[in-house]
């Protein structure tokens, strides 16, 4: 029987990974085409889901590890999410920022153009959903990630 911090480090990554599902979707069914700003959360998502999905499954200390990193990252999450609707969406051009260098720096954009290709600046890519601009949306779920970390650390092993 799986432990509650198995379940919910499990869930994190879900949820990561379905946010980077989503994104995909958006970009490909509806045209939203993603800034450096966007790219750096997806990266953030799946890292977050990778260390989560892969240290559920082991022993309570690297549990906890895995809940702690989770929370490391969601924080990071959430400043990149609040940065790109503070600061970045009011840019006409994401190029040279923080997110553009990691993101160009480490080379995903060329070896997966697909999931991690920068395609618009940051001005064009605010966009509302529901009423909602999508960095809020993604600033809420960096922020139940956190939650759940916190939760799944602070849980007894």
């Amino acid at each position: 029987m799986p432990s509650t911090s198995q379940r919910t480090l499990a869930l994190i990554a879900v949820l990561a990974f379905g946010a980077v599902g989503i994104a995909l979707v958006s970009q490909y069914a509806f045209g939203l085409q993603p800034c450096a700003w966007c790219v750096l959360q997806r990266l953030i998502y799946v890292v977050i889901g990778v260390v989560c999905l892969v240290l559920a499954f082991l022993g309570p200390t690297l549990r906890r590890l895995g809940a702690l990193l989770g929370l490391v990252l969601a924080a990071c999450g959430i400043w990149a999410a609040y940065y790109q609707y503070t600061v970045a969406s009011r840019l006409l051009s994401c190029a040279q920022t923080f997110a553009d260098k990691v993101i160009a720096g480490s080379g995903l954009d060329a070896a997966m153009p697909s999931v991690f290709g920068i395609y618009a600046t940051c001005a064009d890519a605010t966009v509302k959903v529901l009423g909602v601009e999508y960095a809020l949306w993604s600033l809420a779920l960096f922020v139940i990630l956190a939650l759940l970390s916190l939760r799944a650390l602070l849980r007894r092993a």
